[in-house]
């Protein structure tokens, strides 16, 4: 037994019958008692409630419990789970009651916390991928960083959950779909290009917007794109909206889009690359089309700051971009009328626009 399990052991027992005092009078008189009772209190508990809760949401454990209370072999069945395993699920779910986010009850396990209940709901799956991102992605950079640098590691593509990454990415959705209200013409017909599709969400609500909207709709990750592409059928929109995998540096395609959209992606791109990057969208577009980029930009909360130490850390990519040098990217690239308006009332997220302008007029 460690000293901080052993000093809770004895806090927790303080006021029943002590049988070992020798060992209490010792542990109660070292002075890191009281820093290790705090630790676990302030920070230790904390974390591993938050490890559970990204898990259990991950897992899909939360939102049948959500429904009703189920026992051991409904979750197991629920997770594929099978044989001698299934114990190893019960010890796992009994750290979850004794975190206080489960309860059991008549061999059935129900959700307890608020936070648990709140995760559980359908309209909060953002929020719990958010969760799930933070433990499975940030964490990692704040605890090996120091160790990546010595051994020459950096994080890959491989490295992220392409669909975690999808679902979290919807915390901004809101902020998002209102920056493509104020661009997108829901007059006449659009032609729609979005790099980095996601889940397809933004596509889908353009052309809630615009019934005549056509789109192409792409991912770099091809598990993302499969994705995307069962949504839209899903959605009805297959006839309307082509998804494929693809990468803009590589796409082979004529300049017919009167639209094209990048939302929460720039920094998937080296810094040294973005304005050729933005220069390919904008040779994509038809002479007078429309680019709308969405991004988080440096200086927000510690959380973008955590991210943007990921991609500092990361093979590919690179650091957020800040607003002004953005702007100027996209003057260099060639657009024209490039604005930069924050979305988020108090965050450093914005959408970018900017123009490709008309052919010159032919001289007699």
């Amino acid at each position: 037994m460690d000293i901080l399990s052993l000093a809770q052991n004895v806090v927790d027992r303080a006021e029943g019958p002590l049988t070992q005092a020798r060992t209490v009078a010792k542990v109660l008189g070292d002075r890191r008692t009281p820093l290790l009772l705090a630790l676990s209190k302030g920070l230790i508990t904390p974390l591993y409630r938050a490890a559970f809760l990204a898990s259990a949401a991950g897992a899909g454990i939360l939102r049948p419990l959500a429904t009703r209370p189920c026992d051991l072999d409904t979750l197991a069945e629920r997770l594929e789970i099978t044989g001698g395993d299934r114990q190893l699920l019960r010890a796992w779910l009994d750290i979850g009651v004794q975190l206080g986010e489960f309860d059991r009850r008549e061999g059935c396990y129900r959700l307890r916390s608020t936070a648990a209940r709140t995760l559980a709901r359908a309209d909060n799956d953002a929020v719990a991928a958010a969760l799930e991102e933070v433990m499975r992605f940030h964490l990692p950079v704040l605890l090996d960083g120091p160790r990546m640098l010595r051994e020459g590691r950096r994080f890959s593509l491989g490295d992220q959950d392409g669909a975690v990454i999808a679902r979290s990415s919807l915390v901004v959705r809101s902020f998002v779909e209102e920056a493509v209200e104020r661009t997108l013409d829901t007059t006449t017909p659009v032609h729609l290009l979005e790099i980095g599709c996601g889940s397809g969400v933004y596509v889908r609500h353009a052309a809630r917007l615009n019934p005549r909207l056509t789109a192409l709709a792409i991912d770099l990750q091809p598990e993302v794109a499969d994705r995307a592409a069962k949504n839209m059928a899903a959605w009805g929109l297959a006839e309307r909206v082509e998804t494929r995998q693809g990468d803009l540096r590589t796409l082979d395609l004529q300049p017919r889009f009167d639209l094209v959209t990048l939302h929460n992606n720039i920094y998937y791109f080296a810094p040294e690359e973005r304005v050729e990057v933005l220069e390919r969208a904008r040779a994509l577009l038809a002479p007078g089309g429309r680019l709308l980029l969405t991004t988080s930009c440096r200086g927000g909360h510690i959380g973008l700051e955590v991210l943007n130490l990921w991609f500092t850390y990361a093979d590919f990519g690179g650091p957020l971009p800040r607003e002004d040098e953005l702007t100027d990217q996209l003057e260099r690239a060639g657009f024209t009328d490039v604005r930069a308006d924050r979305i988020v009332p108090g965050e450093q997220f914005h959408a970018f626009t900017g123009t490709n302008p008309p052919a010159p007029a032919a001289q007699l």
